[in-house]
């Protein structure tokens, strides 16, 4: 399905019927906020998503109410977009919290954290878990509320240069890669890097990196990494699925009327369905294509796998032990991944190693 049918068919989109048009018209005042995207034009699914939440606000609005969106770097930096949201520069951003982990490092639940929940588990974790409730207490002090706006699902592990076969092969290695994934690295050996999305090709190619990890095949393939990294990795254990949320100040928030932000928040729950969707009709397309562009796939080895899933949750333990913050969420987002695990073992687990071993010929 096309994103202008999702638009006009999406159940989500019943909303549309409590803010019928011509009352809007008669007594809804105009609004028109700015958008500051953490990511480049060229990357019709993330930045698209802040159009798709700027498109369906207009139209549940009858047009009152418009969010012009900014790619990255066009009045704010991609990384400098929560203190523009916070400082009141910009009413919101559509960004990903784990970019700001260098602020407080519980920013990153709120996009995922290394060997975390996929992202059903992530919505579950969110909507019903109590995770929402948690991340928006701990963003108050920032002046942000925040809302779920979109998600890439399970992403691939990187591009690199050359193999790495080894935890050793790690040692010295520059990468780009954001978030606690990039300190999970730095404890293996590696030197992370944050490089917005937009600069990631030219730092591969002049060298200043060795590898990159961005998203997926879609994404991945339009930046051209293969290009100069054949070597194509997965899975991405540092994001089990990449949730990405719109951060509105606070100040700006409670001055909309309440059909205005019932329009924004249904908005960005749709976002949050439709990103996924279209990843997981464009990333096996993509897969295939990069295959046969010469792309060499690889696994990480276990030997990487559990020293690095060991190494996150001896970081996880110790930032809680210091950071209060960081503390009262994770214990119980870990509780409630493990009981997710518990139960995607013995259903979608089962299920699906029965398929994958034997495929339909």
């Amino acid at each position: 399905m096309k994103r202008r049918d999702f638009l006009g068919k999406t159940a989500l989109g019943a909303a549309a019927g409590v803010l019928a048009a011509p009352a809007i018209a008669q007594s809804m005042p105009e609004v028109k906020w700015r958008c500051a995207s953490s990511f480049p034009k060229s990357l019709d699914t993330i930045y698209g998503g802040g159009e798709f939440i700027s498109k369906r606000v207009a139209a549940l609005t009858d047009g009152k109410f418009q969010i012009r969106i900014f790619g990255a770097g066009e009045i704010v930096p991609a990384f400098g977009t929560v203190d523009a949201v916070q400082q009141g520069t910009v009413e919101c951003t559509h960004t990903a919290g784990y970019y700001f982990v260098g602020k407080n490092k519980t920013f990153a639940f709120d996009t995922t954290v290394p060997f975390g929940m996929n992202q059903r588990q992530q919505n579950a974790w969110m909507y019903w878990g109590g995770g929402l409730k948690l991340q928006r207490e701990f963003l108050r002090d920032y002046n942000i509320i925040s809302f779920p706006a979109g998600n890439t699902g399970t992403q691939m592990g990187g591009w690199f240069k050359k193999p790495v076969k080894t935890v050793a092969d790690l040692k010295g290695l520059k990468m780009r890669i954001a978030g606690l994934g990039g300190e999970v690295m730095s404890r293996l050996g590696a030197i992370p890097q944050q490089i917005a999305g937009g600069d990631i090709y030219p730092a591969l190619e002049k060298g200043v990196i060795d590898a990159a990890e961005w998203v997926g095949p879609y994404d991945d393939e339009k930046l051209g990494f293969y290009k100069i990294a054949p070597y194509y990795y997965y899975p991405g254990w540092w994001e089990a699925c990449s949730m990405y949320s719109m951060y509105v100040n606070i100040k700006e928030w409670e001055k909309l009327p309440k059909q205005y932000q019932e329009a924004l928040a249904s908005a960005c729950a749709e976002c949050n369905i439709d990103m996924m969707a279209e990843y997981d009709y464009k990333n096996p397309i993509a897969l295939q294509s990069l295959i046969k562009n010469g792309v060499k796939l690889q696994s990480y080895s276990t030997d990487i796998m559990k020293a690095a899933s060991t190494a996150a949750f001896e970081m996880y333990e110790e930032e809680a032990g210091k950071n209060p913050s960081f503390k009262k969420i994770y214990e119980p987002w870990k509780k409630f991944r493990n009981d997710q695990m518990l139960w995607n073992k013995v259903a979608e687990q089962t299920l699906m190693s029965f398929m994958l071993t034997n495929p339909v010929k």
